[in-house]
């Protein structure tokens, strides 16, 4: 099944199930308003939005529109929890690397995680919009799970149950703004604005083979400025899977329905696959240079994050963004 949420003039949008192959949607308003009110009570919800998911497949729902990415909020505009992992070790390990700094062994068994702002997440074609590009502007291109309600302690078998959707992320940080910020220790704050989301919310019985053992096991499709700059697999060097991350999330709270668990940064080992985040190119330019080249985002830079299926058919549709500058008209 695939979920969205369009815009309506209102902070939490309207749902919507979207067909299969994106082109076409239905208002789920005769079932539950909003994606958070489904999550809810997911149970007596989710059969009935399946039912009108089948019927649209099918071409039997009664009031059917042509699907526009443009019309999409975040699947969640807002959330009561946004909590970013860092799964690809491989990601970490370079950072340190290029710095010179050794990278404790824990972070193999152990993994790391931040909360981040989730009270205004844009949509996935919404401009990305910040008062300077001397921050550092990076994109980075993740998957993310949305769950039910998940019990405090909660083992990674028993959390995959409480995986009910996933999604793209395109979590923006500003790179130049990160090392004061951490020195402080205090963690991430300024140094991370507004995630954008994929169009759509899928079940993971949507991604059939390719998602095992609580991970997505196809590349993630990264296009700045119109050139493919990375392909890496999400289920290749996933060191933590996403019921590890939940459960790490679960080890002394609850989690609620809505709440959103990250993978953080897809990563491969083979550079060949490319990257999903400026500052592991600029990384690994460190390492083999001993100088950082490609520069990081500037206004005007566009970037695109995709997921395609087997047979070649976008699953979550795209996110597809550009960055531009605090109280610029649009155009400029």
């Amino acid at each position: 099944m695939k979920l969205a949420t369009l815009k309506d003039g209102t902070r939490d949008g309207q749902l919507a199930v979207v067909s299969r192959d994106l082109k076409t949607a239905h208002l789920a308003d005769g079932i539950a308003p909003t994606l958070q009110r489904a999550l809810d009570d997911w149970a007596f919800m989710e059969p009935q939005l399946q039912a009108l998911y089948e019927q649209l497949n099918a071409g039997k729902a009664h009031r059917p529109f042509d699907f526009d990415p443009s019309r999409c909020m975040a699947p969640l505009p807002r959330a009561y929890q946004w909590a970013d992992g860092s799964a690809y070790v491989n990601h970490v390990e370079l950072v340190r690397k290029a710095r010179n700094a050794e990278m404790p062994e824990s972070f193999w068994h152990d993994p790391l995680m931040y909360q981040g702002g989730s009270d205004d997440f844009i949509g996935p074609t919404d401009d990305i919009v910040l008062a300077s590009d001397e921050w550092g502007i990076d994109f980075e291109g993740e998957l993310a799970v949305i769950t039910d309600d998940v019990p405090m302690s909660a083992t990674p078998e028993r959390a995959a149950s409480h995986i009910k959707l996933l999604m793209l992320v395109n979590d923006v940080s500003l790179r130049n703004l990160i090392p004061a910020e951490l020195a402080k220790g205090f963690g991430f704050f300024q140094s991370k604005p507004a995630s954008s989301f994929s169009p759509v919310a899928v079940t993971p019985d949507e991604l059939g083979d390719a998602w095992r053992e609580g991970k997505v096991n196809l590349p993630l499709r990264v296009t700045w400025n119109g050139a493919q700059v990375g392909q890496p697999n999400a289920g290749i060097d996933m060191v933590f899977s996403f019921p590890q991350l939940i459960a790490h999330l679960a080890k002394t709270r609850r989690a609620r329905a809505g709440s959103i668990i990250g993978s953080g940064t897809v990563s491969n080992k083979d550079a060949g696959k490319g990257y999903s985040c400026i500052a592991e190119k600029r990384c690994l330019e460190m390492i083999a240079n001993g100088e950082m080249k490609t520069p990081f985002m500037k206004f005007g830079d566009t970037i695109r994050l995709e997921m395609m299926d087997g047979n070649g058919k976008s699953i979550f549709g795209a996110i597809n963004q550009q960055v531009v500058q605090l109280g610029a008209k649009k155009g400029e």
